[in-house]
C-alpha cells in the first residue's frame, strides 16, 4: 500500500522546508533508515530519514523547491503500484492521504513516524496507537517526564501530549492526531523502548480495553515486560521518578498510587538546592509540588544537617533511577574506553603571557573572553596543522577532517553533554566565547538540538575552574583525541636561571593509538604550546 511522505517539522519554529538535495530517485528501493533527502529548515540543513520500506514512486518537491510542513513530499509503495488516485487528490492537501495511513516521520523536534501514531484495521474505527517516538539519533528508550494531558482530555493536532526524557534532553512531544486521550500506557517516571505503547487516542467513549494487549502481543512483546502498561481505569503503582528515603520520618507529601507528583522545574530546583522532595508539601493541583514550594521550603527544626546516619543508627540511603542521559554516557564511554587503545601525553605550559594577554583583551569595551576560549581557539589552529589529530577512526577507514569542529564538554545535573563549536579555526576569540556561552546555557537548560551536539572532530574538557590541576579524559569516539585542561596554578618556576613566581597550566592529551602515534601527538602539543604561551600569534 502506498505511503504518503509529508514535509516534516524538523524544528520547533519550522513552517516550511526546502529540499536541498534528494539522496534517492524515483524507482530506487528504500529501506527503513535510509536517508531520503536533505531538508533545509529555518535553522539548519538536516538529513531526512525514511521510516518505511518500498520503492520511491513519486517526488513531489524538487531540489531547490519549498513547501509547507505536512504538504506532499514523496510517495513510497510497491514497485509498479498505481498512485494516480493519490496524486489527483493531493493537489491542495494531503488530508485524505493521511487518513489512508500517512507517513509521519520521527525527528529531533518530535515529528512522529507512521509507527509512532498509527491507525490499524484491527483496532476500533478511528483509534490511534501512539508509541514512544525516537527524538534523537541515538535514542533507544525514553522516559515520560510529565504528562500534559490526562485520560478523557480532548487532544487537538499540535497539542503537547507529554515531556519525554531522552538520552540527550527533555523534549516536548506533540500530537499529530485529534481525538480523546483514551488510555495512557506509560506513567510519569516510567521508561520504555522506542516504538513501545505510549498512549491511545480516538473517539470519546470508545472501548479500547483490548487494544493495548493486542498491540503488545503482536507488535512489541518484549516491551511489555520492560515497561508495564498501566490502564487509566485501574492504575497500578508506578516507580517514583524522584529520589525517596528508606528511613527517617518525614512529612507525608500528597501522592497517588505511590507516585510523587512534581513539576520538572520544581524537580530541577530541588536537585540544585539539595532538597529531598519527599519532605516537601505540594501546593499545586492534587498536591503537585511546584516551583514556589521549593523556593519557600524550610527544613523542619531539629533536622539533621550533616551525615547520612540518623541518631538511631539506622542505615540510610537515597536511590535515584538512572536517567536516559546517564545510561547513554555509561554506554558510549565504556565502549570508547575498552575499544580505543588510549594513551596520554602530559605537558605544563607557562601562562604568564596568556594572563597578560587576556587582561589587555578584556579591557576592550563589551569584550570578555575566558582562558577556555583561548584554549579552544589555539586547539583549532593547531589541528589545522596536524590533521592526523583531527581524524576519526571507523572500522573500515580513517577520516582526516579538513574542517575543525571542537566539542566543549559541559557538566549538567544529569551528567555531561558536548555541544560543538563549528569551524572554530575560522572564528575569532569573542565569537568563540559567545558561542560557547550560548551552547553551555542551552546544555544546562536541556535545550540543545541533536545538530548542536553532533559532528565534533576533537574535544576539550576543562576542569580548571573547579580547582583540578591535572586529570585525564576518555575519548569522545569516533574522534581520535581529547584535551584535558587543568587549573592555572601559581608556583615557583625557573626563568633565566633564577627562581621566580610563575603561573603554569597542565594539559593532558588522550590519544587513540590506532590513528595518532606518540610523535604525532607530541608535535601537536608543541604547536599548541606556541599559541597558548604566545597568544598574540592567534590574532595574526
Amino acid at each position: 500500500m502506498a505511503i504518503v511522505v509529508n514535509m516534516p517539522r524538523l524544528s520547533d519554529t519550522m513552517e516550511e522546508g526546502t529540499v536541498a538535495a534528494w539522496l534517492k530517485k524515483v524507482g530506487d528501493k528504500i529501506e527503513e533508515g535510509d536517508i531520503l533527502a536533505e531538508i533545509e529548515t529555518d535553522k539548519a540543513t538536516m538529513e531526512f530519514e525514511s521510516f518505511n520500506e518500498g520503492t520511491l514512486l513519486h517526488i513531489g518537491v524538487q531540489e531547490g523547491e519549498t513547501t509547507k510542513v505536512d504538504e506532499l513530499l514523496a510517495i513510497i509503495g510497491d514497485e509498479g503500484e498505481d498512485i494516480s488516485g493519490i496524486l489527483n487528490g493531493a493537489g491542495a492537501s494531503t488530508e485524505e492521504a493521511k487518513e489512508e495511513k500517512a507517513d509521519e516521520v520521527v525527528t529531533p523536534s518530535a515529528v512522529e513516524s507512521e509507527e509512532t501514531q498509527t491507525e490499524s484495521a484491527e483496532f476500533p474505527e478511528g483509534v490511534i496507537v501512539v508509541t514512544m517516538p525516537r527524538l534523537s539519533d541515538t535514542m533507544e528508550e525514553g522516559t515520560v517526564a510529565t504528562w500534559l494531558k490526562k485520560v478523557g482530555d480532548t487532544v487537538e493536532e499540535g497539542d503537547i501530549l507529554a515531556e519525554i526524557e531522552t538520552d540527550k534532553a527533555t523534549m516536548e512531544f506533540e500530537s499529530f492526531q485529534s481525538g480523546t486521550l483514551l488510555e495512557i500506557g506509560l506513567q510519569e517516571g516510567e521508561s520504555a523502548k522506542v516504538d513501545a505503547l505510549l498512549a491511545i487516542i480516538g473517539p470519546a467513549g470508545t472501548d479500547v480495553s483490548g487494544v493495548a494487549s493486542n498491540f503488545s502481543a503482536t507488535s512489541a512483546p518484549a516491551k511489555k515486560e520492560e515497561a508495564p502498561k498501566v490502564k487509566a481505569e485501574a492504575p497500578k503503582a508506578a516507580p517514583a521518578k524522584t529520589e525517596t528515603k528508606s528511613k527517617a520520618p518525614s512529612p507525608t507529601p500528597v501522592t497517588e498510587n505511590g507516585r510523587l507528583y512534581v513539576s520538572p522545574l520544581a524537580k530541577k530546583l530541588a536537585e540544585e538546592k539539595g532538597i529531598n522532595l519527599t519532605k516537601v508539601q505540594g501546593s499545586g493541583e492534587k498536591g503537585r509540588i511546584i516551583k514556589r514550594d521549593i523556593e519557600n521550603y524550610e527544613p523542619a527544626a531539629g533536622a539533621a544537617s550533616v551525615g547520612k546516619f540518623v541518631p538511631s543508627g539506622q542505615e540510610d540511603f537515597d536511590e535515584v533511577p538512572n536517567s536516559q542521559m546517564r545510561k547513554a554516557i555509561a554506554k558510549s564511554l565504556t565502549k570508547s574506553k575498552f575499544s580505543a587503545p588510549h594513551y596520554y601525553l602530559a605537558v605544563e605550559y607557562d601562562m604568564d603571557n596568556a594572563i597578560a594577554f587576556r587582561t589587555q583583551f578584556n579591557s576592550i569595551p563589551d569584550t570578555k573572553i575566558s582562558f577556555n576560549d583561548m584554549v579552544v581557539k589555539a586547539c583549532a589552529l593547531a589541528l589545522k596543522q596536524h590533521p592526523q589529530v583531527n581524524s576519526q577512526w571507523f572500522d573500515d577507514k580513517m577520516r582526516l577532517n579538513n574542517h575543525v569542529h571542537i566539542g566543549v564538554a559541559v557538566a549538567v545535573p544529569d551528567g555531561l553533554v558536548v555541544p560543538v563549536v563549528r569551524f572554530a579555526n575560522e572564528q575569532n576569540l569573542p565569537q568563540i566565547g559567545a558561542e560557547v556561552k550560548e551552547l553551555a546555557g542551552k546544555a544546562r537548560n536541556k535545550k540543545l538540538t541533536p545538530d548542536e551536539m553532533s559532528g565534533s572532530t576533537f574535544t576539550v574538557s576543562n576542569l580548571g575552574m573547579f580547582g583540578i590541576d591535572y586529570f585525564t579524559s576518555i575519548i569522545n569516539q569516533p574522534n581520535s583525541a581529547i584535551l584535558s585542561v587543568g587549573a592555572i596554578v601559581q608556583k615557583p618556576v625557573v626563568k633565566n636561571g633564577e627562581i621566580v613566581v610563575g603561573n603554569t597550566m597542565k594539559l593532558t592529551l588522550a590519544c587513540d593509538h590506532r590513528t595518532v602515534d606518540g610523535a604525532t601527538g607530541a608535535q601537536f602539543l608543541q604547536t599548541l604550546k606556541g599559541y597558548i604561551e604566545n597568544p598574540v600569534t592567534m590574532l595574526v
